[in-house]
C-alpha cells in the first residue's frame, strides 16, 4: 500500500471509512476489511463505533504498529478540558494506548482555534496521538491554523469526489505539504450510477465506483477512505488501486460538473470563503 508521509507519520492512501456504521454492527465490517488487507481505519466519536473498531483490531491478532487509526472529536467538545476528556474516552473505547491521527471533526463557530490546537498538540507531545489534523475547515481556517497558529496539521479531511472541485484547497495544501483525505469519495453511493464513470470503467474492466476511487488516487497528496459494509465492495475498492487512468479518463472526469456538494450540515463553515 502506497503511503503519504506527513508530520512524521505515513498515511496509507486507501483507508476504510466507518461513517454510518453505528455500534456493534461495525465490528464484522471492520474485521472483514482487515482480513482483506486494510490497515488505515477511520472512525470518530460521533460515529458511535469506536469500541467495535477497537474490538476488530484486537481480534485480528495483527500488531498494533501495522495499523493507522484515525478518530475525531466532535465540535461541541473543542474547549481544551473537554477535548482532553473526549480523547480519553475515545482511547478507552478503542482499547488502544494511542491513535495515529486525532482530528477536529468540525469547526465550531466561536471556537478558540489556538487553544484547541494547542490541546491537540499536547496530546501529540505526550505520545497519545502520533499526529493531529482537522476536518471540514475552509481555506481561511486552514491558513489560520497553519500560518498564524503554526499547528502541525498532518491532514485535512473533507468531502472530495469527481463531482466537487477542491482545486483552491488542494493548491494551498500542496504548497504546505499537507495531504487531503477525501471523505464521501463515492458521493454517498451516487458515483455508482454515473454514466460517464461507468463508460470509462468499461474500458478498464472496472465499475463506476472504482473509477471514482482511482481518479482520487491518481492525484498526488490525496488519500481516500470509502465506506463499504459488504466484503465484495471492500475488495472492489481495494482493486481500484490497480487502475491506471489515462488522459482520456482524466479529461472525461474533468468535464463532469464540479459544484455538487452533499456534506452540508447546518453547522458547516462557509465553504467557498477565500
Amino acid at each position: 500500500m502506497e503511503t503519504i508521509g506527513t508530520q512524521g507519520v505515513a498515511i496509507p492512501r486507501l483507508g476504510f471509512g466507518t461513517f454510518r456504521m453505528p455500534g456493534a454492527d461495525a465490528r464484522p465490517a471492520v474485521e472483514s476489511a482487515i482480513a482483506l488487507g486494510y490497515r488505515h481505519i477511520d472512525t470518530a466519536a460521533m460515529y458511535e463505533n469506536e469500541a467495535a473498531v477497537g474490538a476488530a483490531i484486537a481480534a485480528s491478532g495483527i500488531a498494533r504498529e501495522a495499523f493507522f487509526v484515525t478518530t475525531k472529536v466532535w465540535h461541541d467538545q473543542l474547549a481544551p478540558d473537554a477535548l482532553a476528556r473526549a480523547f480519553d474516552a475515545s482511547l478507552r473505547r478503542l482499547g488502544l494506548d494511542h491513535v495515529d491521527l486525532y482530528m477536529i471533526h468540525w469547526p465550531a463557530r466561536g471556537m478558540d482555534m489556538a487553544a484547541t490546537l494547542e490541546a491537540m498538540t499536547a496530546l501529540r507531545e505526550k505520545g497519545l496521538t502520533r499526529a493531529i489534523g482537522v476536518c471540514n475547515f475552509n481555506l481561511p481556517m486552514m491558513r489560520r491554523a497553519v500560518e498564524e497558529i503554526g499547528a502541525p496539521i498532518a491532514s485535512l479531511q473533507v468531502e472530495y469526489h469527481p463531482f466537487l472541485s477542491q482545486a483552491p484547497m488542494l493548491a494551498y495544501l500542496r504548497g504546505k505539504g499537507i495531504p487531503l483525505t477525501a471523505c464521501a469519495p463515492l458521493v454517498q453511493g451516487r458515483a455508482a450510477d454515473d454514466p460517464t464513470l461507468a463508460a470509462l470503467g468499461r474500458r478498464h474492466g472496472a465499475s463506476a465506483a472504482q473509477m471514482a476511487i482511482a481518479w482520487l488516487l491518481d492525484q498526488p497528496g490525496v488519500a481516500v477512505i470509502p465506506k463499504a459494509a459488504r466484503p465484495e465492495s471492500q475488495q472492489a475498492n481495494l482493486d481500484a488501486l490497480g487502475i491506471r487512468l489515462d488522459e482520456r479518463d482524466r479529461a472525461a472526469i474533468a468535464a463532469l460538473p464540479k459544484g455538487q456538494r452533499f456534506v452540508r450540515p447546518p453547522f458547516a463553515p462557509e465553504w467557498d470563503a477565500a
